[in-house]
């Protein structure tokens, strides 16, 4: 499998959610033949929690060096807050062995390390956890996302990670400033699903496509009328199994946590790999 590789070429890859499926990543990184001293693994992000093998995970991607081209999700961001900002661990997460490890503190401080988005110009791609909503260009999204990751990784970093969570504001505005406009910032890359016409987030939902209530959009079908410059590979909603309907936006989380598949597609050749749920 993975024509690219096969042939011993360069391949860029991208993966679906992993949220501590280590057995499965690693049969998928063999039936893609990875190569990290050739090939390029961009991940959605959410490589940690519900899953039973989150440190694993991150030492398998760290492992990968540069190769590994990880961005932050919703998951990642929560294991930073209780870390970093005092928030209390919730009943269902699965990542204490991270938070009690010796390696914590370096875990900790690698993630916040990591980007909210991706953009490689010469391969025709974008990514981020959530998505890039149509409300913003490529080049205001990779603005906005370098302003959240300066603060995570600067001084202000707990008072971020102390105020990130909230659905307020749930519609972008320039004005926006301080704790307010990073929170957006963040749901937008990192939480985002429907959205209305002006690009206000809904948080509430979580029903199939076809009872979405009135007025509101899955934000790829609003992105798809306002094309990006960049075709975007995104993670973060199982419940789409892998379907947009668009041909240049591609959804890679695919629930294997959930006890479905961990998928990979090559950016270079739109191939797919899946390996089921163990």
């Amino acid at each position: 499998m993975g024509k690219a590789g096969a042939a011993g070429l360069m391949s860029t890859w991208a993966i679906g959610d992993i949220q501590g499926c280590c057995d499965e990543f690693e049969a998928l990184l063999d039936a893609i033949r990875f190569d990290p001293a050739r090939d390029r693994l961009w991940i959605v992000g959410d490589l940690v929690n519900r899953g039973p093998r989150s440190l694993d995970v991150i030492r398998r991607v760290r492992s990968l060096g540069s190769a590994a081209v990880p961005v932050l999700g919703n998951h990642d961001l929560h294991l930073l807050a209780i870390r970093y900002g005092g928030h209390a661990p919730k009943p269902g997460d699965t990542f204490d062995e991270v938070l009690t490890s010796a390696e914590c503190d370096d875990i900790c401080e690698w993630l916040r390390s990591l980007p909210l988005l991706v953009h490689d110009e010469a391969l025709g791609w974008a990514m981020s956890h959530a998505g890039i909503p149509h409300i913003w260009t490529l080049d205001q999204a990779g603005a906005l996302a370098r302003e959240v990751e300066e603060v995570m990784r600067g001084p202000r970093c707990r008072e971020y990670f102390a105020g990130m969570y909230g659905n307020q504001p749930d519609r972008w505005d320039d004005g926006l400033a301080g704790m307010d406009r990073w929170r957006a910032i963040t749901n937008y890359f990192t939480r985002m699903r429907l959205v209305d016409e002006a690009g206000r987030l809904d948080f509430a939902f979580k029903g199939a496509l076809a009872d979405a209530p009135a007025g509101w959009h899955p934000w790829y079908e609003l992105r798809a009328r306002t094309p990006l410059g960049a075709k975007i590979v995104f993670g973060h909603w199982a419940a789409l199994d892998g379907k947009t309907g668009v041909d240049d936006i591609v959804a890679l989380d695919t629930g294997c946590v959930w006890g479905r598949r961990l998928t990979a597609m090559c950016l270079d050749t739109g191939e797919f790999a899946s390996i089921a749920a163990s």
